[in-house]
């Protein structure tokens, strides 16, 4: 068996993004039509059939999200409810068996409080990631969904997804899809992201960051970037992030929207073209992951094209950046019900 992580493995301030495996999870199994009790484990490893549809047909969905330490030492899950309603939205697009609301919230505050010498301290940059996934484990042969499922949620500590925390990165257009209008884009599956290996692989080679979707249709339109949605600040100080029906919506941008408007950035979501990114002074990224990163540039066959600068975060990307994460580590107040505070 693989030893546990200790705290003391841990440089806070220097975290990667990447699994540790950390002494307990909360597992929880669907079968005969209903969930059973569930509760922690310390085991890390799942069962399953080698027949399931989770292996063969993609019948599976995760989440992401965080705990972050608060400034008094306490612990803040950050709209852990909209990630249980995006978790039963996947699960209804793939024939698979929802999670009560109130049930999910029980079980990410129980893991995270039996890993709380993980999360990591207040003003480190780093956070403890926590990720919820759910797969079928019976065996089918046909394409069928399943019957039994596993809920499992695990947590680990990370730092910066894109690496220089705010400082900007630049992204190039791929020829690559990474979901069809009408096939599973909304869904947080992982056939989505098994589509983004390859051009993510290649965009990194290549010396970027990451790669900027364009729509599947006529490859014009921003979609999203490999690992979070996009924003761009106009000249004219409007925000705007693309519309598409493949698009994953993502938390952090429904939080964004709602700070962009008390900010008096009027945002609004629509098809942005990807001939007319000159329109826009600052650009950035967006996500549980990538929190707000600002985004450099943008090269697009052949041609870069290069926003407020590439060694500094603009002005209004860092403010909401301040707004965002002030809020998720309790520095600042945000609207009711954002934050669920998990005590000292």
């Amino acid at each position: 068996m693989q030893e546990k992580a200790k705290p003391s493995d841990f440089d806070w301030e220097n975290l990667g993004f990447s699994y540790h495996d950390l002494p307990y999870r909360y597992r929880v199994t669907y079968e005969n039509g209903e969930w059973g009790e569930g509760g922690l484990t310390e085991d890390s490893n799942l069962v399953m059939s080698e027949a399931t549809p989770s292996l063969h047909y993609g019948q599976q969905i995760f989440e992401g999200m965080k705990a972050y330490r608060r400034k008094d030492g306490g612990i803040n899950l950050f709209r852990p409810d909209e990630n249980s309603k995006r978790m039963n939205r996947s699960a209804s697009r793939l024939l698979m068996p929802a999670f009560p609301t109130d049930r999910f919230i029980e079980a990410v505050k129980k893991v995270v409080l039996a890993n709380e010498e993980f999360v990591p301290p207040y003003g480190s940059g780093a956070t403890l990631y926590i990720r919820p996934l759910m797969i079928a484990v019976d065996s089918v042969v046909g394409v069928q969904p399943g019957k039994k499922y596993i809920l499992n949620i695990y947590v680990t500590p990370v730092g910066p997804y894109f690496k220089g925390g705010l400082i900007p990165t630049a992204f190039v257009t791929s020829l690559y899809d990474r979901a069809a209008h009408g096939g599973t884009g909304q869904s947080k599956v992982g056939g989505n992201y098994a589509a983004s290996l390859y051009p993510g692989q290649k965009a990194h080679s290549d010396g970027y960051s990451d790669v900027v979707y364009l729509d599947p249709t006529e490859h014009e339109y921003i979609e999203e970037l490999g690992s979070a949605n996009f924003f761009g600040i106009t000249k004219m100080g409007q925000l705007l992030t693309p519309k598409s029906p493949s698009i994953l919506p993502s938390i952090t941008k429904l939080s964004v929207l709602t700070l962009a408007e008390k900010m008096g950035l009027k945002p609004a979501q629509v098809q942005i073209s990807i001939n007319d990114i000159d329109e826009f002074s600052e650009a950035g990224a967006m996500g549980t992951a990538a929190v707000i990163s600002p985004v450099g540039s943008i090269t697009h066959n052949g041609e870069k094209h290069v926003f407020y600068s590439e060694t500094e975060p603009g002005p209004v990307t860092l403010k909401l950046y301040n707004q965002l994460t002030g809020i998720q580590f309790g520095d600042v107040e945000g609207p009711d019900g954002w934050v669920v505070d998990l005590g000292k």
